[in-house]
């Protein structure tokens, strides 16, 4: 009997790092693949990741609503909260053989407890990182509720036996959004126009020229600052008018004040050189990025698929505390004269150096065979 694989996507970021397993696993003679949409990736304000799952081919076993509105501290506790109880009834119709939880979002840690707590043997992608805030203590909380880990990296391989984890069941498999990535090499062109496809609101930009790619998310630790922050990068990008194409945050702690100060900027100043967008196809959206000057912003794309494809990054802040990263990133912290000379620094002498310290391109290969042929078992204990 083929092994029942549940993968819990609850995010739009969690999609592309697991999209290219999911069709392996769903390929492999040995397993059968189930998938449960869950929290914001069901939600159109955050850009409705389910309708991009179902375009690409896969079925869609159940969905579960448990955000709750606010996005604050109290409401990201009950909507993990909500999601361990409607998982647990979920992961009970479906009875997976295992369960897989996706990396670090705060929500994720539901799937893990809705899964371990029923003696689901629990598969976590993506542990053994450093960041700083939530999601710090949520990945490693998810590994050790986890059974197998499938890690992205060596320096994360280390970390998870580290903790204590037996190293029989730890596999360094890199990350499936570099698979993405390297398809992405083979044909960066960019073949569409990304307005005209995508929507989206403000400046009809080009993206025919240099432009610049934007995607900063609220720090949960620092949510009370998301407004302010996010207004800081606003300014510079205004100022410099350069054409920036400029992604929604994830919804986290602080994601209203981010919103907000987007919003609140668009109407007051109507920057004619920014258009937002809600979100994109992982392949196109990586096609957005090759061809860009820079990244700008906060999010883990610029430390994963752009080490990998060369991309100049502008990291700001705290979110990616410590996390392994290549040379093509230069880091700063919320100060609008800091962000504006890395950005120059960029554009002058951009850092495009690649790095494989994430994968080579068959991450998703190499998941569905440890899941195929490795021992599923839900007891463990500590090895030291």
């Amino acid at each position: 009997m083929n092994r029942k694989i549940c993968a819990v996507i609850t995010a739009r970021p969690s999609y592309s790092r697991v999209k290219t397993a999911l069709q392996a696993i769903k390929d492999h003679p040995k397993m059968e693949l189930q998938i449960v949409v869950a929290g914001s990736a069901l939600l159109d304000r955050y850009g409705n990741t389910l309708d991009f799952i179902e375009k690409d081919g896969f079925v869609v076993n159940e969905k579960v609503f448990m955000v709750l509105e606010g996005e604050n501290k109290t409401a990201m506790a009950k909507t993990t909260g909500l999601g361990v109880m409607e998982l647990a009834n979920v992961f009970y119709n479906l009875q997976p053989d295992a369960v897989i939880t996706i990396a670090d979002r705060f929500e994720t840690i539901a799937t893990s407890i809705a899964a371990a707590y029923q003696n689901i043997p629990l598969i976590h992608l993506q542990g053994g990182e450093v960041t700083g805030n939530i999601d710090e203590k949520v990945r490693h909380a998810n590994t050790k509720l986890a059974d197998i880990h499938l890690v992205a990296s060596e320096d994360a391989y280390d970390r998870v036996i580290k903790m204590g984890e037996n190293p029989n069941c730890v596999f360094n498999t890199g990350c499936p959004s570099i698979d993405i990535a390297a398809q992405v090499l083979e044909a960066p062109q960019l073949d569409f126009n990304p307005i005209e496809k995508y929507g989206g609101v403000g400046g009809n930009i080009s993206s025919k020229g240099d432009y610049l790619v934007v995607m900063q998310h609220p720090v949960t630790n620092e949510y009370k600052a998301a407004r302010e922050n996010v207004l800081k990068t606003l300014r510079v990008i205004d100022d410099l008018n350069i054409p920036t194409f400029w992604f929604w945050p994830n919804v986290d702690a602080g994601a209203d004040g981010t919103s907000n100060g987007i919003r609140s900027y668009r109407e007051i100043n109507k920057p004619k050189n920014i258009h937002f967008f809600k979100n994109m196809e992982s392949v196109d959206f990586l096609k957005l990025l090759v061809n860009s000057k820079c990244l700008v912003g906060n999010s883990s794309v610029g430390i994963r698929e752009c080490s990998f494809l060369g991309v100049p990054v502008v990291n700001i802040g705290t979110r990616q505390n410590r996390r392994l990263r290549g040379e093509n990133v230069i880091d700063t912290d919320y100060n609008e004269v800091a962000i504006k000379n890395a950005i120059k620094s960029q554009l002058t002498n951009p850092k495009k150096t690649k790095s494989n310290v994430y994968g080579n391109g068959d991450s998703g290969k190499k998941i569905a065979e440890v899941l195929a042929n490795t021992d599923l078992h839900f007891h463990k204990t500590i090895m030291y």
